[in-house]
């Protein structure tokens, strides 16, 4: 959301141009909010019954608010185009930088499957009959059909350069995540004020789970992913009045919210379905189903199932392009070729999005391999939060490093305590991020993957091709891709600068 400024009248004085309007707290924290909440990951949350929040509890302190925080001083210290790539080629020079920007394009690209994967059996509820919905949304090449027309839709709407976007964001967003969110915590404590039984055990002593069962751990690491994202909201701290103050207002009231919709989403889906029943892709939708038929609303079934299918789409639309076109401005400074550069008459990057589309066919194709829809679901979704942590990991460790390579570089926002106070922060994020990257390698007890041996294959053959892919792109670059818009459009690092010199004295 930029700034806005009120124009002025003709022949006025320049003093009488009002000032860029400045972002209140709440307004921040409900971008920060609609940025990071989905719905579509609370079933595998609701495996763990009441220690789901601990987990919930763990990952918001040692990585949604390390994030906010890291990337609201990395976005005002170094603001230029570019976003993840700068902070981390300002640290660790370019080569790291665009495997940072590579990591964060390719994760949201293997989002994709399991996110249309969602779309799929949320029309697939919107059927009569739920054990014949449950079944249709089960097979295989149906969820493939839908995901891929889905996706191919949405990117072709894309090639058009609509302007409408942000509407359809927001009101997508409105409408496939916030109204179904708020709806199904509203369900499940009405549910239990009128007696329902609660298929989840409400024992107190079950808030703190066995953390020496690897199996506990393995799915818990995907709640990484459910708070991914706040970086890119991080830009707006410019934007803030006070940001010193009012950003970690804007972040604790985010975090607070997002919290409340994951905790209590999470436990009403445990409140109406039995543990053994829980199935990653399609318990949300028998949650909605099995709340309305105890309300004596069961009619109401399809339409939360189109809702959410049009959050999807709406989501699904939006990012298509987003990430792409960071990778396409860095790309033009020369670190792409020059085919993956070319842009329509509508100034969208069509060729980044035909191989971004590709690879998401590719990755949808899993789900007919695989043995099940849920063990595809599951892979992917791993590999997706493993590829995102490690940009992460670069992002904390470039936060820290920036502080004694450029201490004295202005930040409108600072990690407060000092270099203390970042090496506590980032630190705090680096470990769970850490910890988290090495347990998604753990095949999960709770879901038939097929062979163990070769889910953790996929993993680590995943991880290894899309980290080594930028290296070589990197390695191959040619003086002949930097194009001339590229070289005015994107500013060099500060130490490409022939007047920098790196401080000996770190601010304190």
């Amino acid at each position: 959301m930029s700034a806005t400024t009120k124009p002025a009248a003709p022949g006025a004085a320049a003093s009488t141009i009002a000032a860029p309007r400045k972002l209140g707290v709440f307004t921040l924290a409900m971008m920060n909010f609609t940025a990071v909440v989905s719905l579509r990951g609370l079933p595998a949350e609701a495996e763990y019954g009441l220690g789901s929040i601990f987990y919930y509890l763990f990952a918001a302190v040692f990585f949604l608010i390390p994030v906010s925080l890291v990337a609201a001083e990395l976005a005002t210290g170094w603001p230029q185009k570019g976003g993840v790539f700068r902070w981390v080629g300002e640290a660790f020079g370019p080569r790291w930088g665009f495997v940072a920007i590579f990591l964060q394009w390719v994760e949201s690209t293997i989002w994709f499957p399991t996110v249309l994967t969602f779309a799929a059996v949320s029309l697939a509820f919107v059927g009569p009959n739920q054990r014949w919905d449950q079944a249709l949304s089960a097979n295989s090449t149906y969820v493939v059909a839908i995901s891929l027309a889905t996706y191919w839709a949405a990117t072709l709407f894309n090639f058009r350069g609509i302007a409408i976007a942000g509407l359809i964001s927001k009101w997508g967003g409105m409408i496939g995540t916030l109204i179904p969110g708020a709806l199904i915590i509203i369900l499940g404590i009405g549910y239990m004020m009128a007696g329902g039984k609660s298929h989840m055990p409400l024992d107190t002593a079950a808030l703190i789970p066995d953390l020496t069962d690897f199996n506990n751990l393995v799915l818990a690491a995907s709640i990484f992913l459910f708070y991914a994202g706040m970086e890119m909201s991080a830009v707006h701290v410019t934007e803030v009045e006070n940001p010193g103050v009012n950003y970690p207002k804007a972040i604790l009231i985010a975090s607070l919210m997002t919290l409340a919709v994951f905790v209590l989403g999470t436990l009403a889906i445990g409140f109406i379905i039995p543990q053994s029943q829980i199935n990653l892709t399609q318990s949300l939708l028998v949650a909605y189903d099995d709340f309305f038929k105890f309300f004596g609303l069961g009619f109401l079934s399809p339409v939360i199932a189109i809702m959410l299918a049009v959050g999807v789409f709406a989501g699904v639309a939006t990012w298509v392009v987003g990430p792409s076109k960071g990778v396409l401005t860095v790309g033009r400074a020369g670190y792409l070729p020059g085919w993956l550069q070319y842009t329509n008459v509508h100034g969208v990057q069509t060729h980044i999005l035909l191989v971004q589309g590709a690879i998401v066919s590719v990755l949808a194709v899993m789900f007919v391999v695989l043995p099940s829809v849920q063990a595809a679901y599951q892979i992917l979704s791993q590999l997706t939060v493993t590829l995102y942590l490690i940009m992460y990991l670069l992002m904390f460790g470039a936060a820290v490093w920036l502080r004694y390579k450029e201490p004295n570089t202005p930040r409108t926002y600072r990690v407060p305590g000092g270099n203390l106070g970042m090496w506590i922060v980032a630190g705090a994020g680096f470990i769970g991020s850490l910890l988290a990257f090495l347990t998604s390698f753990i095949p999960p007890g709770q879901i038939a993957v097929g062979s163990p041996t070769v889910y953790v294959l996929v993993l680590i053959g995943g991880n290894a091709l899309f980290v080594l892919l930028p290296l070589v792109i990197y390695a191959l670059r040619r003086p002949s891709w930097k194009t001339p818009e590229g070289s005015a459009d994107f500013e060099p690092f500060n130490w490409e600068k022939p007047d920098w010199k790196p401080s000996t004295e770190p601010h304190r």
